[in-house]
């Protein structure tokens, strides 16, 4: 079993740890696209394009899957990407909501939503918590985390007064939707900022998602693992030292 994992920068590499935790996969593929990080910022029809021209690259490779760990791509582009792939395609908005619903049995939970500007316009995670009963719902896109995860800054003075500009004011929540596959990198700043929180991260959720919807025929003693970018690949290859 092999799987491509895509990712508009080095954020999906927390997808792909829990991945490889897991022992799901013989291979992994990593295509970063970090010449044109973020993609939360720009409209449905870019990411639209940018997500196919990422397809074609994993069509160089004998994949079973491919996981859309961008939850902008996720909200924006998983219907185009199914229509055009030769291999099934899984996004991770669907699996984030889902395991919400699977750990948070209080329906009146105070649930706060973070993601880019395009994840939270599409209103997708609104919409799905809302079908599974959750009303008590607030979003944020803190826009500069996807930055400042890409420079490597996961703890600190900077990431510290950011935090404190978005969240200043936002009573602590029951549980918090990392909405962006770059937060989870940042996950123990959140920690400290919101100590009683249950977090929610897309690598733990496509990891219970794919258990569910996908068979396994076994475990792999050892996940190989290729890494890709459009820019830079060697500070793409430093982070996964890092947090791999």
């Amino acid at each position: 079993m092999r799987a491509g994992v895509f990712d508009s920068g080095v954020g999906g590499l927390t997808v792909v740890k829990s991945l490889m935790e897991h022992q799901l996969f013989e291979e992994i593929i990593y295509f970063g696209d970090t010449a044109r990080v973020p993609y939360g910022v720009k409209d449905k029809n870019t990411i639209i394009r940018y997500s196919l021209e990422a397809l074609e690259f994993f069509k160089n490779f004998d994949i079973d899957i491919m996981i859309a760990a961008c939850n902008s791509v996720s909200a924006y582009a998983i219907e185009e990407l199914r229509e055009n792939a030769p291999f099934e395609v899984f996004g991770v908005i669907e699996p984030g909501a889902l395991a919400a619903k699977n750990k948070l049995q209080n329906k009146d939970a105070q649930i706060l939503i973070l993601g880019t500007k395009a994840t939270i316009n599409s209103g997708k995670y609104t919409k799905l918590l809302n079908s599974y009963g959750y009303n008590n719902l607030k979003s944020l896109a803190p826009s500069l985390f996807v930055p400042i995860v890409e420079e490597g800054l996961f703890d600190g003075v900077v990431l510290d007064t950011v935090m404190e500009h978005y969240l200043r004011g936002i009573d602590e929540p029951d549980a918090l939707i990392l909405g962006c596959t770059h937060f989870p990198l940042i996950s123990q700043a959140l920690l400290k900022y919101y100590p009683n929180t249950l977090q929610i991260h897309s690598g733990e959720a496509i990891v219970e998602y794919l258990q569910q919807h996908f068979h396994f025929h076994k475990k792999f003693k050892e996940t190989k693992l290729k890494l890709f970018a459009s820019e830079n690949p060697d500070h793409l290859k430093e982070i996964a030292a890092k947090w791999l």
